[in-house]
């Protein structure tokens, strides 16, 4: 009984794997957003239009690098037995050990992606900016206080410094 139990831990690869290939799809697309942008550059259009398609690259560039990172954490860190030969030679971020450790590492990696997403999409609004521009970095910042504060009263409790409690 114990053993078909563990052996559903492999139906995690499912989202594993849609995750890989949501990566290469955005890989994909940031690939082609880049070739437009050079195609756009090469053919005299606005230099607008060339940075807006190179930041839209760059963002979906790393909307895939979040799901690289989610597809690994979930297989290496919930699949794959870790006792098995090379465990220790995989970077620190591929080596998850609690559903806690993968949450704080995808906060920490969204609110990254959302930051990052902020500073593509303000050079690209046009006309007059209203104040509600400052919803996205302001809903950051509250993410990130709160973030720290689940990482401060974590420490406090335990003593430690670590992540946030789950």
């Amino acid at each position: 009984m114990l053993r078909l139990i563990l052996s559903l831990r492999f139906v995690m690869l499912i989202a594993s794997v849609g995750s890989a290939l949501g990566a290469l799809l955005m890989f994909l697309e940031g690939g082609i957003d880049i070739l437009n942008a050079t195609l756009a550059f090469g053919s005299g259009d606005g230099s607008e239009a060339v940075i807006a398609l190179v930041m839209h690259g760059i963002d979906v560039f790393l909307f895939g690098v979040v799901l690289v990172i989610f597809a690994y954490a979930v297989a290496f860190g919930f699949v794959f037995d870790r006792s098995l030969q090379g465990w220790d030679s995989l970077p620190a971020w591929m080596r998850i050990t609690s559903v806690s450790e993968l949450k704080n590492t995808l906060v920490e990696v969204i609110l990254l992606y959302l930051l990052v997403d902020f500073a593509t999409d303000w050079p690209l609004s046009e006309g007059d900016v209203s104040w509600l521009i400052l919803a996205k970095p302001l809903a950051i910042l509250a993410i990130a206080t709160a973030f720290a504060l689940f990482g401060a009263l974590h420490a406090l409790s335990t003593g430690r410094a670590g992540p946030p409690p789950s």
